[in-house]
């Protein structure tokens, strides 16, 4: 299949990983010669549950019997859709009650971006240095990235940027600030978590100009750092929650979730203030819905802490700078650059899955599903130094 992957299908890079796929099982993928690779990145932190989740299966084959797409967003009354908008609601604080389902974290990030608009009557968004919400236009524009977003300018203006837990920055959030958005954990930047109670102080800025606080957890939402949502960790309440990637279970998913008074300004002046096709989708929702059940029922949660301090125990060596991150969102910062891209190659040759961070040229991602056994975790880290011993001879 190769060569039609190549013919007809449109890549984003030169040089594409290309391992084809015959099946995926647990924190396993299979190509088409039954070679087995550990999966130490779970879909970009989207399979939570591992690959062919048995209970997200049956709740989809459930679903299908039934109906698939009868409506777009918003306008028929679905059971699964509505169990998981009342399943987010009741697990978050009472400000954030009210969910717009769409079809990836970038459109829930575009809502959002308009939601705050819409609430504050402003247009200044201000978002952080390094900061990544996605890529289409509107994401882009707050994306605090210019290598990436130059080739496709002009994009949304009124944009400001400032610095990732510093202070003395959040004096640039005023009475014309719409909105501030930010990711609870940078992560295209390199797994960057927060300081000094950064995050806190940073919703006490936007309180005091009554701007709106846009939280990106896309990636460390559901579950990932070892509570549902990672802004759990650090003691403050954003205004408008977006999260996606863990929450469909390997499925296609966005969530925006504020307060009902805000979400309601979507209805009128004009109606339909904004719109999907598919968002809410009742199957995609079936899917969320078993997920996100599981992982609040089961002891998934309680067990991350341990598998994070594995993985840092186990990973010592002396092309290892750090590990970055929280919970399973780790990321290797390796000494040199140069090597990042061999230990991503070596170690799929060795049966693992690794993938790089879009902005730390020397980082590595380990972002497991959330089920990944300890045995599983030794094996890939074990993998990972045998790696790094190789490379090792080769750099010195």
């Amino acid at each position: 299949m190769k060569d039609s992957f190549f013919k007809y299908q449109a890549q984003t890079t030169e040089n594409p990983i290309c391992l084809e796929i015959s099946k995926a099982k647990g924190s396993y993928i299979y190509d088409i010669n039954n070679k087995k690779y550990l999966d130490f990145v779970a879909g970009v932190s989207a399979s939570n549950l591992g690959h062919n989740n048995k209970k997200i299966k049956k709740a989809i084959i459930n679903q299908l019997n039934l109906y698939w797409h009868v409506m777009v967003y918003g306008e028929f009354v679905q059971k699964p859709t509505i169990k998981l908008c009342e399943l987010i609601s009741k697990n978050l604080p009472k400000s954030l009650n009210n969910t717009y389902l769409t079809n990836s974290g970038t459109e829930a990030i575009e809502a959002a971006m308009k939601l705050a608009k819409r609430v504050t009557g402003r247009s200044e968004m201000i978002a952080a240095k390094n900061g990544y919400h996605g890529n289409t236009q509107g994401a882009m524009s707050v994306m605090g990235y210019e290598e990436r977003k130059r080739a496709y300018r002009p994009l949304i203006p009124n944009i400001k940027f400032i610095e990732f837990n510093n202070i003395q920055n959040l004096s640039l959030i005023t009475k014309k600030t719409a909105a501030v958005i930010i990711e609870t954990i940078q992560g295209g930047a390199g797994f960057i978590l927060p300081e000094n109670d950064y995050l806190k102080k940073l919703k006490k800025r936007c309180e005091e100009v009554g701007a709106q606080l846009i939280l990106d957890e896309i990636q460390p939402g559901i579950g990932r750092t070892g509570k549902l949502f990672a802004f759990e960790h650090y003691n403050f309440i954003p205004d408008i929650l977006v999260f996606g990637k863990g929450l469909g279970g390997g499925f296609p998913i966005g969530a925006m979730t504020t307060s009902k008074k805000n979400m309601s300004l979507f209805k009128k002046n004009p109606i339909l203030g904004h719109i999907t096709t598919f968002g809410g989708h009742p199957v995609i929702a079936a899917a969320a819905h078993s997920n996100l059940l599981e992982t609040l029922s089961s002891d998934i949660m309680s067990r991350i802490n341990i598998k994070e301090n594995l993985i840092r125990s186990l990973l010592k060596h002396e092309l290892i700078d750090e590990i970055r991150g929280k919970g399973l969102m780790l990321a290797i910062i390796l000494k040199k650059s140069s090597i990042t891209k061999k230990l991503v190659e070596e170690c799929l040759n060795e049966g693992l899955v690794l993938f790089f961070l879009l902005f730390e040229p020397k980082a590595v991602r380990i972002t497991p599903p959330l089920t990944v056994k300890i045995s599983e975790i030794k094996k890939g880290c074990k993998i990972i130094l045998k790696v790094l011993d190789k490379l090792n001879i080769t750099v010195h």
